[in-house]
């Protein structure tokens, strides 16, 4: 084994605390500041979905209008912005993407 002669050395203190973690670890007793709880992993992965479902059930309840006279479309986000937001005159880029 190894024995790094640069590390600082630890007090007597130091030591007899991480025996006693390392012997209340192997003796089966569970960490009580990790916090995490186990969860059962077919559950979550219920609760998420996935893009391609099965939508057709849904009604849209946003209004669609078309882009306007004094909007623009944004050649790098393709987002719609009003002329307020461009970044140079003659130039589809919004100020965000300039």
């Amino acid at each position: 084994m190894a024995t790094d002669y640069d590390a600082s050395r630890k007090t007597e203190e130091e030591q007899k605390e991480e025996s006693l973690e390392a012997r209340r670890l192997t003796s089966g007793e569970q960490d009580k500041t990790s916090g995490k709880v186990d969860e059962d992993e077919t559950e979550v992965a219920e609760s998420y979905e996935l893009p391609g479902a099965d939508l057709s059930h849904e009604t849209l309840s946003v209004e669609v209008v078309p882009k306007q006279t004094d909007e623009f479309t944004c050649t790098s986000c393709f987002l719609v912005q009003h002329e307020s937001r461009r970044s140079v005159p003659d130039v589809e880029l919004c100020a965000d993407c300039a």
